[in-house]
């Protein structure tokens, strides 16, 4: 299968591009600049593209749409000062992609979408795809957004899906920091952690449903996520790898809201848990 995926040199889209390479895919990189020598395991091809371009997509069969322009580490509040900018690149940008994808013939397009367009729902609700979204970010308005243009488009030969993925942890790539190396760098240090709880999904079970989803061409939306994991617990994993003899965080009160993912499970999806995370902790140390 020949795949274009955008953002594929960010924290998320390494993990979809190394499991197009693990596939025997042919894989070429949509991005404004091209990733250092030795940033993949393999090489792959490397197309110039930012978000609002129409670029040459002849002769691929998938398309996946990673990309996302926001503020440095942010993604809830990313438009900074330019919410117009933002909306510019994020949904007119995408827009213009699924467009283009389907005048070139492309015949599968996913859409890395979040989990932040349920928003509004209370804290502790089960998140399902039959719930409507209720987005109470910008950010979560724009995935919302892009999903329904992308689903308005498609038909016969032109099969959609939006991965609504929760956040995304494990290593980085070559240069780059993970998600959790300044919480891990506090803790590690003595500097105070607040407590927290959240959903957590490994990048190489998000590719893994993208990947499932490639194959089967199952349409619509679908809720990627794996553990609740609370903060006590994570750093309680770290401190036993290092010996960190700083207190752990208490545990988090409030409720989190977690989402269901039978419409993936039912396709035979089953993500790494606990044993996954505590296999790739070695590592982002």
């Amino acid at each position: 299968m020949r795949i274009a995926i955008t953002g594929g040199t960010g924290l998320v889209g390494r993990f979809l591009v190394e499991e197009g390479l693990a596939a025997g895919d042919d894989v070429a990189v949509l991005g404004r600049s091209p990733a250092a020598a030795g940033f993949f395991s393999a090489p792959v091809a490397q197309l110039r593209y930012s978000l609002g371009d129409a670029p040459p997509l002849d002769g691929f069969d998938a398309l996946i749409h990673s990309a996302f322009l926001h503020e440095p580490g942010r993604y809830r509040g990313g438009e900074g000062d330019d919410p117009a900018g933002f909306i510019r690149a994020n949904l007119d940008g995408s827009i213009r992609l699924f467009e283009a994808a389907r005048s070139a013939g492309i015949s599968r397009v996913l859409f890395l979408s979040s989990r932040a367009v349920y928003g509004a729902y209370p804290p502790g609700a089960a998140l399902s795809e039959d719930m409507e979204p209720r987005p109470d970010t910008l950010y979560g308005k724009v995935k919302w957004q892009a999903e329904q243009a992308l689903a308005e488009l498609a038909g016969p030969g032109f099969a959609t899906a939006s991965l609504r993925a929760t956040g995304v942890y494990g290593p980085a790539g070559p240069g780059q920091r993970h998600k959790w190396a300044g919480l891990f760098d506090d803790f590690l240090a003595g500097r105070p952690v607040a407590p927290r709880r959240s959903t957590e999904i490994h990048g190489a079970d998000l590719a893994a449903a993208a990947r499932l989803l490639l194959k089967n061409r199952q349409t619509g939306a679908f809720n990627v996520s794996d553990l609740l994991l609370d903060r006590h617990d994570l750093l309680a994993l770290v401190a036993g790898l290092t010996g960190c003899p700083h207190p752990l965080p208490d545990r988090a009160a409030a409720p989190v809201s977690a989402m269901t993912t039978g419409r993936l499970r039912a396709l035979g999806w089953c993500p790494g848990g606990l044993d996954r995370l505590a296999g790739s902790l070695p590592g982002m140390l």
